[in-house]
Parts: C-alpha cells; sequence; structure tokens
C-alpha cells in the first residue's frame, strides 16, 4: 500500500479490504455478465431450494419489487424457471435450473479463488485468527 493510503484507523482499513474484495469479485464475475444481487439471489436458490418470490426477497433482505426484477433477469438468461407450488397452485416457485447450478458453481469457484489471492499474504494461524474476528463480529 502506497504510505499516503496508509489507512489510519482499523475502520479505514477494513473497508480498504472490504473496496479491494468487491473490486475485485466484480472483476471475476464479468466473464459471466451476472451482476452481483443476480449472483446473491442464484446462490440463494442453489442454497435454499425453490421459493417463493416473497421468500426469496426475505432471505435477499430486499424489497419483493426488487426480487422479481432480478429473477426476471435470471429467468431471461435461462438460469432460473417458474414453477407452480404444488402445495398451493395459485403460487409460483422460483427454481435455478441446470444451467443456473453450473454458471452459480463456476462463479462461486472464480470469487473463492480471487479471496484466496487476497488472503494469501496471511499464513494459515492468521487467516484463522481472521475468520474468527469477522465471524464474532458478523453475530
Amino acid at each position: 500500500m502506497d504510505p499516503v493510503e496508509e489507512p489510519s484507523s482499523l475502520a479505514e482499513a477494513f473497508w480498504n479490504v472490504a473496496r479491494r474484495m468487491r473490486h475485485q469479485s466484480r472483476e471475476a464475475l464479468a466473464p459471466w455478465g451476472i451482476s452481483p444481487s443476480q449472483l446473491r439471489a442464484l446462490g440463494t436458490l442453489m442454497q435454499h431450494g425453490p421459493v417463493r418470490s416473497g421468500a426469496l426477497a426475505e432471505h435477499l433482505r430486499i424489497a419483493p419489487r426488487s426480487a422479481t426484477e432480478v429473477v426476471d433477469a435470471l429467468a431471461d438468461r435461462g438460469l432460473v424457471e417458474r414453477r407452480p407450488d404444488p402445495a398451493d397452485r395459485r403460487a409460483t416457485l422460483v427454481a435455478v435450473t441446470d444451467a443456473g447450478t453450473e454458471l452459480g458453481r463456476a462463479v462461486q469457484a472464480a470469487r473463492a479463488s480471487e479471496a484466496d489471492r487476497v488472503f494469501a499474504a496471511l499464513d494459515d494461524a492468521d487467516r484463522a485468527e481472521l475468520e474468527r474476528l469477522l465471524r464474532l463480529l458478523a453475530d
């Protein structure tokens, strides 16, 4: 880091690393043409299985209208599909397609590789301690 950019506080150091990771994440997503919000939705659906749009919005902590826009964009690319809810034929579920699962796994692998590059400067003990501290703060 350039001495002029040296963080003067813990918060600034944290935000510098967060910015770096966001930048690298955007670069990792570029080849797939998927936005971070679309990837979050895809990952949520991969983890939880088919859900109603409202439940997806809750998982993502976004407005239902925003979830609809994300689902529309993913559906246009064939990454998710809407299907009838077998428990309530008036309702619709959003589910990941095989193409969506394939893309989601590929992007997750690329992002994990980028994260490994960011944390490569840390030895195993430092990585474990950072993970412990971040989990503590997240709780």
